[in-house]
């Protein structure tokens, strides 16, 4: 009788814990686009009070892959920011293993492009858009950071037409090159079987269209593999005019070299890009009570999205 009572507690108190957290926010599911038949759908989550007027694209991406979870867990993760004023959206995008790496990227600038073209609805300032994330969420991030900022200006749709541009990024231990990962001239060393041993097999299973068979094709060659895999690596494109980028990594991960956060920082130093970069003593590729760390991006964002 004492365990269904202590059941029941829990469970009464995760429904109060969720209830009350629902009263600072206002939360909705947006479509920012369509690709083959499909919706791509960001959460948005607003503040009902003392809302700053900037916004957050909160990458919800782990090994590559948008899961439920990841989007069930968002209102939570969120917290930080919507306690500080941000309107937070939570980023789906297409993901492996039926996209790889080349069309999430795609994905995203969509995305923050639509929440820039939508910016006065959303009760945000377009020239104020912040962007986080971890591990694979941190590298999209990232490459978003490194863009360049050329739109579609012939294209039907006005969202194509605006910037893709963020002001601030800060995120948790990212990839940044793929073809000097943990060491030089590592990606050609790299096997399908290691790749999928390591689950990112789909991200990596880079596809061409082919106007003959009218079908996506995959790239069979090393030198091509190798073009987009330097392609997809931000490290290649830090340039002055970058937003300011502040990076966080555990020197006890395993998954992610350090050299990978340590190389783009010392390109974005070189470049003068106002970069910070914090190790978390003991933290591996994610750790307990990661919110303490993150309360530093927070900071971060309020001094460059100011």
């Amino acid at each position: 009788m004492a365990k269904y009572l202590l059941l029941l507690l829990l469970s009464f108190y995760s429904y109060t814990s969720t209830a009350q957290d629902s009263l600072k926010y206002v939360k909705s599911e947006l479509i920012y686009g369509r690709k083959d038949g499909m919706a791509l759908t960001m959460t948005m989550i607003s503040p009902k009070q003392q809302a700053n007027g900037k916004a957050i694209i909160y990458v919800l991406s782990g090994n590559w892959v948008s899961s439920e979870r990841m989007l069930d867990a968002f209102p939570k993760a969120s917290g930080l920011y919507i306690d500080a004023g941000y309107t937070v959206f939570g980023v789906m995008v297409g993901c492996q293993p039926r996209y790889a790496i080349p069309d999430e990227v795609i994905d995203l600038k969509r995305a923050v492009r639509f929440v820039r073209y939508n910016a006065k609805q959303y009760g945000i300032d377009p020239d104020h858009i912040g962007i986080t994330g971890s591990s694979s969420g941190g590298h999209l991030s990232l490459m978003i950071a490194t863009a360049d900022d050329i739109a579609d200006t012939r294209s039907f749709d006005p969202v194509d037409k605006v910037s893709a541009r963020v002001q601030a990024v800060a995120v948790f231990y990212p990839p940044t090159d793929f073809l000097n990962y943990g060491k030089p001239n590592s990606f050609s060393q790299v096997s399908q079987a290691g790749l999928a041993l390591m689950g990112v097999a789909g991200a990596f299973d880079f596809k061409v269209w082919n106007d003959t068979t009218r079908t996506y094709v995959p790239v069979t060659s090393m030198e091509k593999k190798m073009q987009i895999a330097k392609d997809i690596s931000p490290v290649n494109f830090v340039t002055s005019d970058d937003p300011p980028v502040f990076i966080i990594y555990g020197n006890k991960d395993i998954v992610v070299p350090t050299q990978q956060s340590e190389s783009i920082i010392a390109k974005f130093r070189e470049a003068k890009v106002p970069c910070e970069f914090m190790i978390k003593d003991g933290g591996g590729h994610g750790w307990r009570n990661r919110e303490v760390e993150e309360k530093n991006f927070v900071t971060w964002f309020d001094k460059y999205l100011k």
